[in-house]
């Protein structure tokens, strides 16, 4: 007997362990407010991550609500007052929506939620469609230098950091920012569909973003701004076109306001399970997506630093 009772503890111990051992099921269905329009960067990231989190074992399924408007600020304030003190709900956001707090001054900004994690770097393309007489980025940038108005420039919305791209590179090209024929868009499928449609010179975006209109030879990419060549993407960095300077977009997510140390803990958690993922790391790979995970206070300080830097450059290049 005593023999038995001693199986029976080795068992019930191994069986504590194998337990332990898998991922806690700890959220039910994760709602994320995607920010933009369905199709762009928000809504990818959103997507992405929802997936991964079902995959990690660490959410049974996923919602996604998309919120279009000011840079992202209008689906923040929903995001805001809908779901406090929910621990099954999460905000996507970036370097655009913290630019779209500095413009627009909502009542409602990042202050009120928490936030969990900044994920990856996403760095813009410069690309025209297919039958654009340009085949080179320093053709298009004589055209922009010699009478800049004629050249459109497409992109997110005003104040965003394809705009603030545009603005910079316009100040390195010795281009006064207020000639700059700059066309904010709301959402990524809105000014595809207008560079498409022959309405933009220029559209400058995420590459997850137009990935699928550049393999498909809809797009021409004429430079990246990203600090190094992009796999599979046959263009030069600005630096090599001779513009010292670089346009990415990072992007991470928040929590809902009012949430415990344990709920924030058990947020974050299951974020970062996500990332290890097989199907987050394919579509880091796929997207060209340049990871940068932190969490915690480190994040939090991390946009308050980036509150101040991209005032001062917007202020710097005329947007506020």
């Amino acid at each position: 007997m005593q023999l038995s009772i001693r199986k029976l503890l080795r068992i019930g111990t191994l069986a504590g362990a194998l337990v332990a051992a898998l991922p806690a099921l700890a959220l039910e269905t994760v709602r994320f407010m995607a920010p933009g329009s369905p199709g762009g960067g928000y809504d990818q990231t959103a997507r992405t991550l929802g997936k991964a989190m079902q995959e990690a074992g660490v959410a049974k399924s996923a919602m996604y609500d998309n919120k279009n408007g000011a840079g992202g600020t209008l689906g923040l304030a929903q995001f805001v007052n809908s779901s406090k003190g929910d621990v099954n709900a999460l905000c996507v956001m970036g370097a655009i929506m913290v630019t779209g707090v500095v413009q627009n001054k909502p009542q409602i900004s990042l202050a009120n939620a928490t936030p969990i994690a900044r994920l990856f770097t996403e760095y813009n393309v410069i690309a025209v469609r297919k039958d654009s007489p340009y085949r080179s980025f320093n053709d298009l940038m004589a055209d922009f230098k010699k009478n800049p108005s004629s050249v459109k420039w497409g992109g997110g919305s005003k104040g965003s950091v394809d705009h603030i791209g545009t603005a910079e590179l316009a100040g390195a090209a010795g281009i006064p920012v207020s000639k700059v024929n700059y066309i904010p868009f709301g959402g990524g499928g809105e000014v595809v569909s207008a560079t498409l449609g022959g309405h933009i010179t220029a559209i400058t975006g995420g590459y997850a973003e137009l990935s699928k209109y550049i393999e498909a030879g809809q797009f021409r990419v004429l430079a990246v701004g990203a600090p190094t060549r992009m796999p599979g993407v046959d263009a030069p960095t600005l630096k090599e076109a001779g513009y010292d300077m670089q346009i990415g977009n990072w992007r991470g997510v928040y929590g809902a306001a009012n949430l415990t140390p344990a709920q924030r803990k058990e947020l974050t958690d299951a974020v970062l399970a996500a990332t290890r993922t097989k199907g987050w790391q394919d579509a880091v790979k796929a997207n060209a997506w340049s990871p940068s995970v932190i969490t915690g206070d480190e994040f939090s300080k991390f946009v308050d630093d980036e509150h101040t830097r991209l005032r001062t450059v917007m202020t710097h290049v005329g947007l506020i």
